[in-house]
């Protein structure tokens, strides 16, 4: 069977007139590609899912169905990693397409590294044998329990450091969120962040240099 399937794609650094920004941009329609269950095999592991039809990303992407191709990781380890990430940062409305982005970049760390893939596999395992099986059907109070048990151990630090930068920087999420860094980095002055009626407006020498003015 041959389905369209949107694939999490790397992301790629943004460059403006050989400047570095400080963010990472992932190409906000990803190209479609055509996958078999075959093709699938190909990496270690495979995560897939669909974005829910109340997501902000079901009227924008061009298929509701995604996947993202592992190399360091199986596809078990990527659905466990998937959801500690959601534990430790909770957005009850936040598709797991951007949380992918997480798993994507902690697989890369874990081909790369055999020490971060032995310490993600070893996580993975002691997650799993609270259950004796699937750590994943566990209810969501017992994993947040589980997750919170884990805070300071290297596993929750190299899920956390890795979620912080790859989960907030990425078109997704400035859609999901409404930041306008895709208008550049003063994108946010006047989507929202002006907004603010219930104080006044400073001097203007109290406020600070504003990027357009530069």
């Amino acid at each position: 069977m041959r389905d369209t399937i949107i694939p999490i794609v790397a992301q790629r650094r943004a460059h403006d007139g050989g400047h570095h920004h400080d963010h990472d941009e992932v190409a906000a329609t990803p190209p479609k590609i055509a996958l078999t269950r075959r093709e699938f095999l190909r990496g270690t592991g495979v995560l897939v899912g669909t974005i829910a039809a109340t997501s902000i990303f079901a009227s924008l992407a061009p298929s509701r169905v995604w996947a993202l191709e592992m190399q360091g990781l199986d596809t078990h380890q990527g659905e466990v990693l998937l959801q500690v990430t959601r534990q430790i940062y909770p957005h009850a409305t936040l598709d797991d397409a951007v949380y992918a982005l997480v798993v994507k970049d902690l697989d890369a760390k874990a081909k790369a590294d055999p020490a971060v893939r032995q310490q993600l596999a070893d996580g993975v395992k002691q997650l799993d044998a609270k259950t004796g099986s699937d750590w994943t059907k566990r209810s969501e109070h017992d994993r947040a329990q589980d997750v919170a048990a884990l805070a300071g151990t290297p596993f929750f630090n190299t899920v956390r450091s890795t979620a912080v930068v790859s989960l907030y920087s990425n078109a997704m999420a400035y859609t999901h969120f409404g930041y306008g860094a895709a208008q550049g980095d003063g994108g946010y002055l006047y989507q929202g962040f002006n907004n603010l009626s219930w104080l006044p407006d400073p001097p203007a020498a109290d406020s600070g240099p504003i990027p357009k003015d530069g």
